[in-house]
């Protein structure tokens, strides 16, 4: 059963909410230096919640420079071991709590944390996954433990969690997970948390597009940049601006021309005006639990291109917000040549995606949240 949308609205006033302690597994939170979208997703809704009276903890691992405990926007965090050994070392810190908590959610990204294994009975897990590995394995992980993952760990890892309810972002998470013989998927979408533009505001005058994300491999940071050479051609003023960090940094900027900026990590106020300025966003990427970068793009009023991949298939609405590409660098590149031709066009495009995104809330999908956990406790 898949169930979820953004018609979803409050069944009952929040004076008779029924405050609960939540537990949240998950390997990273949000001053994590590797925390993406997923874990952006989490945190915007459990600091409504924890707003609201809810008590949050968030049991995940440490990093350089980060705290043992600290409190964020009301959320507690509790960080144990690493990358790997936090899996352990946080049910470990479950099984030595003498706290009792109503819900458990078990973040998956890529590996479980194995909760209906060792949870109690009296109290109810939730899964959480945003996107399967699937291709990641083989972008990120070496052989052979690429091939043991995609056809083997990954699917036992989340045999275990069939029965169990199981929130995700997407259509395409959703189907994915069905497949998988998931019996009870709910979507709650992503939210933003930038106040739509009341226009398309001016762009840069010459024409200019952005990558935003990490430079990893899965991300396809590659594929912007020989798209954009082969916009070149055609194009020759045309600039690449590159948003955000990574280990193939260094690479990128070997192979990087004269046009094409590096911008590194910088604050949401940059990003956003870079981004609003663009007239267009490249998403190439394996696959997504469903690009929120589309969406913050869309609330300035940029139109995205991206891979027709899972999740950006469903943030990017065909030839309405955006355009899907044939998921290589020169369908990409024809797309975006295409579209800086049509100036009629690309404002079509990026007035529907300003609109679209209006419909995109944190408030909104917290309340969902909260409405799903107490209808299954």
């Amino acid at each position: 059963m898949i169930l979820g949308s953004l018609a979803m609205s409050p069944t009952r006033a929040d004076s008779e909410a029924r405050f609960m302690r939540i537990l949240v597994f998950n390997w990273r939170d949000i001053k994590n230096p590797e925390a993406g979208g997923a874990e952006v997703y989490t945190h915007e809704i459990m600091k409504r919640l924890a707003a609201k009276g809810y008590e949050i903890t968030w049991i995940t691992a440490g990093f350089e420079g980060g705290k043992e405990n600290e409190i964020v926007d009301g959320i507690e965090i509790v960080r144990v071991g690493g990358k790997y050994s936090v899996y352990r070392k946080a049910r470990r810190f479950y099984e030595n709590s003498k706290t009792k908590y109503d819900v458990v959610i078990d973040e998956i990204n890529t590996r479980p944390f194995m909760t209906p294994r060792f949870v109690g009975e009296d109290e109810r897990v939730f899964a959480l996954i945003h996107q399967l590995a699937r291709e990641f394995w083989f972008y990120e992980t070496p052989f052979p433990l690429s091939y043991i993952g995609r056809y083997f760990l990954e699917d036992s890892w989340l045999s275990h969690y069939k029965n169990i309810p199981t929130l995700t972002v997407s259509q395409s998470t959703a189907r994915d997970l069905a497949d998988l013989g998931f019996k009870n998927v709910i979507i709650v979408p992503d939210g933003i948390d930038i106040e739509p533009l009341p226009s398309v505001p001016e762009k840069e005058k010459t024409p200019t597009i952005v990558f935003v994300g990490r430079f990893k491999k899965a991300k396809l940071p590659d594929h912007a940049i020989e798209a954009y050479k082969m916009v070149k051609k055609t194009i020759p003023d045309v600039r690449l601006w590159m948003i955000g960090d990574g280990y193939l940094r260094k690479n990128l900027e070997r192979i990087a021309d004269e046009n094409i900026k590096f911008f590194g990590y910088v604050s949401k106020e940059k990003r956003i005006d870079l981004v609003a300025r663009s007239h267009i966003l490249v998403v190439p990427a394996v696959r997504e639990g469903w690009g929120l970068v589309v969406t913050e793009a869309n609330a300035v009023g940029t139109p995205a291109i991206g891979y027709n991949v899972p999740g950006l298939r469903d943030s990017i609405k065909n030839q309405v917000t955006g355009i899907l590409s044939k998921p290589n660098p020169s369908d990409l590149a024809m797309e975006v040549v295409r579209l800086i031709h049509d100036t009629q066009k690309l404002f079509k495009l990026s007035d529907s995606a300003l609109e679209d995104a209006r419909r995109y809330s944190w408030d909104h999908s917290a309340r969902m949240v909260e409405e799903i956990l107490e209808a299954y406790s």
